[in-house]
């Protein structure tokens, strides 16, 4: 009965900017870390950052770092992902999980939302 839903993709200029959202429900959300993880064509689903249960702990992927930031409202159930300075590299599936430990390994993540699209043009 966990159900974690990404909405805010979509397709933007490069430079531009998204901010993805993640309702969850279903879990005792503030128990768990939560991360996002992307998926581009042709290539393996990779870590894209991931937030301790409080917001204490943030970690980026060295190809978003300063430009992505992860927040999360335990009072909404609610995960984001602010991306700035949007690149063509960013398009992808965008992907959000939950785990009870901060990780950046997708094995350890035990839920996880369908996705969302978001696409940078040049």
């Amino acid at each position: 009965q966990v159900h974690l839903v990404e909405s805010g993709g979509g397709l933007v200029q490069a430079g531009g900017s998204l901010r993805l959202s993640c309702a969850a429900s279903g879990l005792t959300f503030s128990s768990y870390a939560m991360g996002w993880f992307r998926q581009a064509p042709g290539k393996e689903r990779e870590f894209v950052s991931t937030i301790s249960w409080n917001g204490g702990i943030t970690n980026y992927a060295d190809s978003v770092k300063g430009r992505f930031t992860i927040s999360r409202d335990n009072t909404k159930n609610t995960v984001y992902l602010q991306m700035n300075s949007l690149k063509p590299e960013d398009t992808a599936v965008y992907r959000c999980a939950a785990a009870v430990t901060i990780s950046t390994a997708k094995s350890l993540y035990d839920y996880w939302g369908q996705g969302t699209q978001v696409t940078v043009s040049s």
